[in-house]
């Protein structure tokens, strides 16, 4: 028998679910409470809905939510957990406390087909899409607080841009999780039709994955530049009236001798010089056979130095979770379709 799924839904759907078999609409809001402010894998734990109605829910509807299947604690507190749905999609999420500061990387797809070169998710390949409900799952089940949300685990949200824009939604309203807008960032590599749906649809922040500042070199590293020019998203944001103070930024993964010279400096400067769109400068992680290396502390913090006196904001991510696996471009849940259920955190 067919039953609806609650995570993933809005209160108009709600309200029509319940109009539909019978139920007093009003318990829509309260629903959707314990669902996305409590995380409830059961009807049976909600105290303020009355029984018979979730009697009737739980023949005709499933929560939509679990448990992760496993984690692995980080040395520096970050810890990663493996996720999987109904239909055996595996992906990785990321929990990363930082002083008062607690954010989540959530993953959008299990797998990517962008085929970044610096970015370990894609080498296993693309497996499907997760659904909404399946994205707020990952922030909604953690055992842990959660202040800020970023979906730059496994996948390109551009690629799965009506999940990810019902997600924002649900993560942002008031009978959703009632996060401010301003602690939702979506990371993209800029498939441009999605870019403009995200402004136009979300008030979430927006980050874009340059790599380099020269479309030939980004070209050979993010395969996705040949259809849509980083330029075209840079222009994007660079029009948007921004008047709700979003906060865009472009993450700036640094590899020695690839990406770190000054020439890639002064052209960061010409292209963003003015417009307030942030640059997070990253440490780059190897993984598999790779001979690439980090550019050092020096170098990332000439450029910081250099963008920031020149007028635009910059910032070095400290490295978190590489111990893990957990960090930037290291997540690809790789040989875990296997995990034992002795390691189950159910």
């Amino acid at each position: 028998m067919y039953q609806e799924t609650v995570a993933g839904s809005d209160l108009t759907e709600i309200e029509e679910f319940l109009g539909r078999l019978g139920l007093d609409t009003r318990h829509s809001r309260r629903l959707l409470y314990w669902v996305y402010r409590r995380g409830i894998k059961s009807f049976e734990e909600i105290n303020d809905i009355p029984l018979k109605s979730l009697r009737v829910l739980s023949e005709n509807a499933v929560t939509g939510l679990s448990s992760p299947v496993t984690s692995e604690v980080s040395s520096d507190g970050s810890e990663k957990y493996l996720f999987t749905t109904p239909g055996g999609l595996i992906h990785e999420t990321v929990w990363l406390p930082d002083g008062k500061r607690r954010t989540v990387c959530v993953s959008v797809q299990s797998g990517c087909r962008m085929g970044c070169r610096f970015c370990a998710t894609g080498k296993n390949g693309w497996r499907g899409d997760l659904t909404a409900g399946e994205i707020i799952n990952q922030v909604v089940s953690l055992p842990h607080e959660v202040t800020h949300i970023v979906m730059m685990g496994m996948g390109e949200p551009g690629d799965n841009i009506d999940q990810v824009i019902r997600a924002c939604r649900i993560l942002t309203a008031e009978w959703g999780l009632a996060a401010g807008r301003s602690r939702v960032t979506v990371s993209t590599v800029g498939v441009t039709p999605s870019v403009l749906r995200l402004l136009g649809e979300t008030e979430c922040n927006i980050t874009l994955s340059l790599h380099s500042p020269f479309p030939d070199e980004r070209r050979s590293v993010i395969p996705a530049e040949a259809r849509w020019p980083f330029t075209e998203t840079l222009s994007l944001l660079k029009q948007y009236d921004n008047r709700i103070r979003r906060r865009f930024t472009v993450a700036y993964v640094m590899i020695e001798g690839k990406n770190d010279s000054q020439r890639h400096l002064d052209e960061l400067k010409k292209l963003l010089g003015g417009t307030g769109i942030r640059v997070n400068l990253l440490p780059y992680h190897p993984f598999d056979e790779d001979d690439a290396r980090s550019s050092d502390m020096p170098v990332m913090m000439r450029f910081k130095h250099e963008l920031v006196t020149s007028g635009i904001g910059a910032s070095v991510r400290k490295s978190r979770g590489a111990d893990i696996a957990a960090a930037c471009g290291m997540l690809s849940a790789k040989s875990r379709s296997g995990v034992k259920r002795e390691n189950s955190l159910n």
